[in-house]
């Protein structure tokens, strides 16, 4: 995740998860800190994907459902984010590609 801040506005770059090391035991992925943005969530204005990859995308619903944003995104790359929102009961936030 990239968050790109200039004066008033904020744009999120990508919402990806991580994979835990092996030895790791009883975590399944790793989702970033969104404190700064849940505090500051009258300044993001979007969500842009670069691409579909868990990657990428993966932590996309743990942020919308804190803050509700617009999502820019490729055609493919918003149709696998679709499903992804769907199980997460977030089918109704806006995709625009």
């Amino acid at each position: 995740m990239t968050v790109l801040e200039y004066g008033e506005d904020i744009l999120v770059v990508d919402a990806g998860l991580m994979f835990p090391e092996e030895d790791t035991l009883g975590v399944d992925f790793i989702i970033p800190d969104f404190s700064y943005l849940i505090h500051n969530r009258a300044k993001v204005k979007a969500v842009v994907l670069t691409h579909g990859h868990e990657d990428h995308t993966g932590a996309l619903p743990f942020l919308l459902k804190e803050i509700d944003v617009p999502v820019y995104g490729t055609p493919l790359t918003l149709g696998l984010v679709r499903e992804k929102l769907r199980e997460h009961n977030l089918e109704d936030r806006e995709l625009i590609p």
